[in-house]
């Protein structure tokens, strides 16, 4: 069987999941790289293969098959119910990419609701001691809320 040329395992990622551009360029050159040396040809220089993995997603890019503004908008889709604006602007940034203004102003806009949702599904009630209050504040944080928000949704338990 013949191995999958590099522009079909990339279209095949992408059909699976929006990728960032550098997440598909690093498992496309491990890809690339795995291609060369299963054949032997140990006269492909590591640059050529780079140069190749470039142009392609330059290719990808054009043709709409790859598009940060997706991969943006499907990772907030999948992680904004469970986690806070902080935790997926970090992860954003881990791709090189960062919230537009407007996605940024509505998760924000949201952060209590899905913070108390969440608070709600893990904890259910209000912390009975200090110990229990620093464990419910440490998890929201961890998920990514922000400390304003995080004490308005104890604040809230308490009274409500």
């Amino acid at each position: 069987m013949k191995p999958l040329s590099l522009k079909m395992r990339a279209i095949t990622l992408l059909a699976q999941r929006e990728h960032s551009r550098s997440e598909l360029r690093r498992k496309l050159l491990r890809i690339a790289r795995a291609q060369r040396d299963a054949a032997g040809a140990e006269a492909v220089e590591a640059a050529e293969i780079e140069t190749d993995v470039d142009e392609l997603l330059v290719w990808l890019q054009a043709q709409g098959y790859l598009s940060e503004e997706r991969f943006v908008e499907s990772r907030i889709h999948a992680r904004a119910q469970r986690y806070g604006h902080l935790r997926i602007q970090q992860e954003l940034a881990q791709h090189g990419l960062s919230l537009s203004a407007d996605s940024q102003a509505r998760l924000k806009d949201s952060e209590f609701e899905r913070a108390q949702a969440i608070w709600q599904r893990k904890f259910g009630s209000p912390a009975e001691d200090a110990n229990g209050r620093a464990k419910q504040t440490r998890f929201l944080l961890a998920r990514g809320f922000s400390a304003d928000v995080v004490r308005q949704v104890l604040r809230a338990s308490q009274t409500g």
